[in-house]
Parts: structure tokens; sequence; C-alpha cells
């Protein structure tokens, strides 16, 4: 898999953008690499000029899990009603008050978000991905989304309550917030 993050900085360098990949990953952990530099316009904010961000969260709905994979996807034995929950992820679409689902704490003066697609995606060996794109998140948003489905999966809430617990504005009503293991950024879009 491969997933995009973007960053951007000021330099008075004179080296050429093309050696900018090879220059900052012969600095950087192995656990990080640059694939590609470009010139952008001095006024380009690598987050605030985004439209829109992609996220999915990862789930081993397996028996026993995985040693292997374990720091990078939930481990939920539980087997999970995925049918339920992709009647329930639909209800995050469109523009809404997710104030139910933002961690305490979290700065932002406004709690509207749209949610332009919202999936819940069977994969093979046992996986669910649940895949969010928006024009921007509120911390945690999508561990909190991703543990209602899941509560939404254990049958534990009715997909059909998912526009209440929005229209409530009341964390308390949603979804557990799920470890970050498995919750990715995929990609940013700037146009």
């Amino acid at each position: 898999m491969q997933y995009g993050q973007v960053a951007n900085f000021k330099t008075n360098s004179n080296l050429p953008i093309e050696k900018f990949p090879i220059a900052l990953n012969s600095n950087l952990k192995k656990s990080i690499i640059i694939k590609s530099a470009e010139e952008v316009d001095e006024n380009f904010h690598s987050r605030l000029t985004c439209k829109k961000k992609k996220y999915r969260y990862v789930i081993n709905n397996s028996k026993y899990g995985t040693a292997i994979y374990r720091n990078l996807e939930t481990h939920i034995p539980q087997k999970l009603n995925i049918e339920k929950m992709q009647e329930a992820v639909k209800y995050f679409e469109g523009e809404h008050d997710f104030k139910a689902f933002k961690a305490s704490g979290t700065s932002s003066k406004s709690s509207v978000r749209t949610i332009y697609k919202a999936e819940v995606i069977k994969m093979p060996d046992e996986k669910i991905w649940i895949e969010l794109i928006g024009n921007g998140f509120l911390y945690n948003m999508v561990r909190i989304i991703a543990g209602t489905l899941v509560e939404v999966g254990l049958e534990k809430i009715d997909s059909n309550e998912i526009p209440k617990i929005i229209e409530s504005k009341d964390r308390k009503n949603a979804g557990k917030t799920l470890p970050p293991q498995g919750l990715y950024l995929v990609n940013v879009y700037y146009d």
C-alpha cells in the first residue's frame, strides 16, 4: 500500500529540485521516505491549502489477528456484521456537525465538516477498511467514527441510529475511540 503525506518547507538551496528526495532520504530514518519533490507557490501550505483528505482505518476481523501487522491494524476478534456497517457508514456522508465525533480538548472553532464519500470495504484475509474522504477532520474523528461503526457491526448500535447520534452532538452517544493502530492518511487533494 502507498500512502500520501505532503510536507512543505522554504529553502535557499541551489540543489536542483529533482535531487531533493535523494538528499533528504540520506538524512532521514529508514521509517520515512521522500518519493518526490516539486516547487510550489510561496503561499502554499501543505495542511491549510488542501481541499480534501482521504483516511483509511484498517481492522483485522480474524479470530487470532497477526503478530507481524499488530502495530499497523486494529484486531477485533468478534465477527462484525459488515452489511450493517455498510448501511450505517452512508449516514456520515454530507455536511454535518460532527461534535459527537470529536475528542475532548479539540481546539477547532467549528465541528461542521463535509464527508464526500464514506465506505466500509470487505477485503481479503478478513480485513475491513473504513474509508472517509472529507474536507477536513476533527481530532480523533475518524477513529471515533470507526469505533461507532464497529459497535454497529457488533450490533450494539442500530445502523439507523447514526443520524440521531450525529444530531445529538453529544460525544457519549457515539462509539469508542479506536486505537491509532490502523489509521492512515491515504491521500491529500489540492484541487
